[in-house]
C-alpha cells in the first residue's frame, strides 16, 4: 500500500493495486467510501433553466393571442401557435412566459428544430439531450435511443410546473417526445399542425399585426408619425413586425429621411410588386436596410450569407475575411436582423473558460443574407469565403479534439496554429456548442468536394460523440466521412470511419447495422500496413461478441487487438483490459488477473485505464472467491473514479461494492455505498436506488 496525507493531517491507506496487497478489516474501506465528497443535490441542481429568447425591441397588441395562451393553460399540456416567418410568434411566446413566470418556477426550456434539421429531419434524441441536460441530467447517464431519453425526460420532470417552447417545427412526430411529465409543451410552427389537434392541443393562430397595431408599432418609434404614414409602411411589409421594424431602424438610424421617404422608396425598389405585398416584399425591405449599413456591417451581412451554420460567432467571422465584427454587428443587432443566441452546453469541466458568445441571423433574414451574399458576386468570392469557414472549424477541432482525448492515434496530421482552448473541457464544451455548424461545414464541404477537409474533421469531432453521444450527428458525420475518405482513396481513413460508425451502432443496440459497416472495412484491412487499425476493427468486433454474450469469442478478437497494440502503452492498458473483462465473464478469472498485471507494469501511473482495471480486477477476484481482495479493488476503482470525475465508473464501482459488502455481511460498508449511490444519482439528476437511464455501453477508445 501507499498512502496519502488529508488536510487534517490523517493518513489513509491507499491500495497499491498490484493485485497481491490487501487491507485487511472493512472498516477502512468504509471510511474510504464515506469520504467520498459528492455534491448534494440541492447544491449540485443547476437553477432553473431560462432559456426562451430574450425579448428585445417593442411589442404591441396581441392581447387576444395572449388571452388564448393563459386560458389554454386550464385545459391543455399542448399548446400550438402558428404563422407566417417574420410574425412574431416566438416573440408573442417569450413575451406571454414573462408574464406567467410565476406559474413556471421550475423554469423553461427552449429549443430551435432549425438549427438542428438535416434535409428535413431533426434528431429528436439530441434535443432530449439538451433538455436533460439543462435540467441537470449528467450525460454520463443518458440512454442512447430516442424512446429511453423521452421516458427519462418524462420521468425527471413528472410533478414540475415546467415550460417547454419548441419553434420551428414541421411535423407533429418531432414533439411527441418532448412531451413533459409535468408542466407544458408550447409548440411554433409556420403551419397548423391538425394531427397535435386530434392529441388535444390547444391551438393559437398568430395573423399579421391588423393596422390599429400596425400604426401603435410605428408610433413606439416615431411619436409624431402621421396616420397616413404609418399605413403605408404598415401595408407594404404586409404587418409582419419583423419587417416593419427593419424598416423603422431606417428613419432612427438616419435622421435625414422621413417616413414617407422611406416608403416611396421601398415601393421604388418594390416596382411591379405594388404596395400591400406582404411577404413578396419583405426581400425590398431588407435589400433597403442593408443598403444603408456601413461597409463593416455589408461585408459582415455578406459573410454571414456565407456561413453554413445558424450561430455564428466572432471568430468564426473573422476567419471568413469579416472585419469590425463588433461596429458591423451592432448595426444588425439594431436592424433587428441578428439576435444574442444561448444555447447550454453539459460541461465536464466546472472550471472550462466561458464560451464566446454567440449570435444567430433570423430564420427569414438568413435566407435574404445567402441570396445577398451571391447576388452580383463572382461564385469563386463565394467559395473562397466557405472554405475559410471549412478551414476555421478543421482547425479549431483538431485542436479541441488533441486537448480532449490526448496520445491517440490519428491519421491526420496536427492542426495549425496554437491552441484557441485551455483545457480539455472548455475544449469539449466548444465542440458541444458548435456541433450543429460543425456538422453543417461537413455537407458544405461534401457539396463542394472538399472531401479531404471532411474525413478530417470527421475524425476530430470523435472527442465529440464518444464524451456526448449525439447519436444522428454521429452517424450521419461518419456517412460523410465514409464517402469523403472514399473519395480521397485513403483507406485508412475509411476503415476508422466505419470502425467508428460500427461503434454509433453497437452502442444504440443495433448490432446488425454494426457488424455490415465492419465487414466493408475488413474488406481493406489488407492494403494498410498499420496493424491498429486492424486493432480496432476486432476490439469493435469484440464488443460485439460480448454484447451477444460469447465471451470466448470476444477473448481471441481482443487478444488479437492487444498484439496489434504493442508498443502503444495506452493502447495496450485498453485492450488488456478488454481482454480481461471477456476472460471474467468466460469464467477464467485467474488469467484476466495475469493480463492485467502484464498491463500495467507499462502503464502511466495516473493512466485513466487504471480505474477500469481496478473494476475488473475486483470482479476476477469474486469469482475466485476472495471477497477481501475483491472489496479492495472495487473500493480502489470507486476512489481513482471519483477523483477523474468518471461518474458512470463510479456509479458502477459503488453497485459492486455493495453487492461485495453483502457478500461478506459488512453492514457498514453496503450502507455507505447506498448512501453514495443515492447522492451521486441525485447530483446526476438521475435519483432513486437504481439508475432511471442505463450508461451506454463502452468499451476501448481506439
Amino acid at each position: 500500500m501507499d498512502g496519502q496525507s488529508e488536510p487534517d493531517g490523517r493518513h489513509v491507506a491507499r491500495n497499491s493495486l498490484d493485485g497481491h496487497a490487501s487491507v485487511h478489516g472493512t472498516v477502512l474501506q468504509a471510511e474510504r467510501i464515506e469520504g467520498l465528497t459528492i455534491h448534494q443535490a440541492e447544491d449540485h441542481r443547476p437553477p432553473p433553466p431560462r432559456q426562451l429568447p430574450s425579448r428585445i425591441g417593442t411589442f404591441v397588441n396581441r392581447k387576444r393571442e395572449l388571452d388564448r395562451l393563459t386560458r389554454a393553460l386550464t385545459f391543455a399540456n399542448l399548446v400550438t401557435v402558428s404563422g407566417m416567418g417574420g410574425v412574431g410568434k416566438t416573440r408573442l411566446i417569450a413575451e406571454w412566459a414573462d408574464a406567467v413566470a410565476d406559474r413556471f418556477p421550475d423554469g423553461q426550456l427552449y429549443a430551435n428544430l432549425e438549427d438542428g434539421r438535416r434535409d428535413g429531419v431533426v434528431d429528436v434524441g439530441a434535443v432530449l439531450g439538451d433538455f436533460l441536460a439543462a435540467l441537470g441530467v449528467h450525460a454520463a447517464f443518458l440512454p442512447a435511443t430516442v424512446s429511453g431519453r423521452s421516458a427519462l425526460f418524462r420521468t425527471v420532470t413528472r410533478g414540475l410546473r415546467l415550460l417547454v417552447v419548441v419553434d420551428n417545427v414541421r411535423y407533429a412526430p418531432e414533439v411527441r417526445p418532448l412531451i413533459p411529465g409535468g408542466g407544458h409543451l408550447v409548440v411554433c410552427s409556420r403551419r397548423r399542425l391538425p394531427s397535435l389537434l386530434l392529441d388535444g392541443a390547444a391551438e393559437v393562430v398568430v395573423e399579421p399585426l391588423d393596422e390599429t397595431a400596425g400604426v401603435q408599432l410605428v408610433r413606439c418609434w416615431l411619436e409624431n408619425a402621421e396616420q397616413r404614414q404609418a399605413v403605408e409602411l404598415w401595408r407594404f411589409c404586409g404587418g409582419l413586425p419583423l419587417a416593419m421594424r427593419a424598416a423603422g431602424t431606417q428613419v432612427l438610424e438616419r435622421p435625414h429621411l422621413s417616413l414617407d421617404d422611406v416608403v416611396r422608396t421601398l415601393g421604388d425598389e418594390a416596382g411591379w410588386l405594388g404596395r400591400g405585398g406582404g411577404r413578396d416584399t419583405v426581400g425590398v425591405v431588407f435589400d433597403q436596410v442593408v443598403a444603408g449599413f456601413s461597409e463593416p456591417a455589408r461585408e459582415l451581412y455578406r459573410v454571414l450569407g456565407c456561413f453554413p451554420g445558424t450561430s455564428f460567432t466572432a471568430a468564426a467571422v473573422a476567419a471568413a475575411g469579416a472585419r469590425g465584427f463588433d461596429a458591423g454587428l451592432g448595426e444588425l443587432l439594431t436592424s433587428n436582423l441578428a439576435a444574442p443566441h444561448e444555447r447550454s452546453v453539459p460541461s465536464d469541466d466546472a472550471e472550462a473558460d466561458a464560451l464566446p458568445r454567440r449570435f444567430r441571423l433570423h430564420d427569414v433574414v438568413r435566407a435574404h443574407a445567402r441570396a445577398y451574399a451571391t447576388a452580383g458576386e463572382p461564385e469563386e468570392r463565394g467559395d473562397a469565403t466557405s472554405r475559410l469557414f471549412v478551414v476555421f472549424y478543421l482547425n479549431a477541432a483538431g485542436h479541441a479534439d488533441r486537448l480532449v482525448l490526448g496520445d491517440r492515434m490519428r491519421l491526420q496530421p496536427p492542426p495549425d496554429g496554437v491552441s484557441p482552448f485551455t483545457s480539455g473541457g472548455q475544449a469539449l464544451d466548444w465542440l458541444d456548442a458548435e456541433r450543429d455548424n460543425l456538422l453543417a461545414v461537413m455537407r458544405l464541404a461534401h457539396a463542394r468536394g472538399w472531401h479531404d477537409a471532411v474525413w478530417r474533421l470527421c475524425e476530430s469531432l470523435w472527442a465529440l460523440y464518444h464524451s456526448r453521444k449525439h447519436y444522428g450527428d454521429w452517424i450521419e458525420a461518419h456517412r460523410l466521412g465514409v464517402a469523403a475518405a472514399q473519395w480521397e482513396a485513403r483507406t485508412d481513413a475509411e476503415i476508422r470511419m466505419r470502425n467508428q460508425l460500427a461503434r454509433a451502432y453497437y452502442e444504440l443496440g443495433d448490432y446488425d447495422e454494426a457488424h455490415a459497416e465492419l465487414d466493408r472495412a475488413q474488406e481493406l484491412l489488407g492494403v494498410v500496413a498499420d496493424p491498429r487499425l486492424h486493432g480496432v476493427i476486432w476490439e469493435t468486433r469484440g464488443l460485439l461478441c460480448r454484447a451477444r454474450d460469447d465471451h470466448e469469442a470476444a477473448v481471441g478478437l481482443f487478444t488479437r487487438a492487444l498484439r496489434a497494440n504493442e508498443g502503444d502503452r495506452h493502447g495496450v492498458a485498453v485492450q488488456s483490459y478488454n481482454v480481461a473483462q471477456a476472460l471474467v465473464a468466460a469464467g477464467r478469472p485467474r488469467q484476466a488477473l495475469e493480463v492485467l498485471d502484464a498491463a500495467l507494469d507499462g502503464a502511466p501511473a495516473g493512466d485513466a485505464m487504471r480505474m477500469r482495471v481496478a473494476l475488473v480486477r475486483a470482479r476476477a477476484h469474486q469469482a475466485m472467491g476472495h471477497p477481501d481482495q475483491a472489496v479492495t479493488c472495487a473500493v480502489d476503482a470507486a476512489v481513482r473514479a471519483h477523483a477523474r470525475k468518471q461518474y458512470a465508473k463510479l456509479d458502477e464501482a459503488l453497485a459492486l461494492t455493495g453487492a461485495l459488502a453483502g457478500d461478506v455481511r459488512d453492514e457498514r460498508l453496503r450502507d455507505a455505498c447506498l448512501a453514495k449511490t443515492e447522492e451521486l444519482r441525485r447530483s446526476m439528476g438521475v435519483a432513486g436506488p437504481d439508475p432511471a437511464a442505463p450508461v451506454a455501453p463502452g468499451g476501448g477508445g481506439s
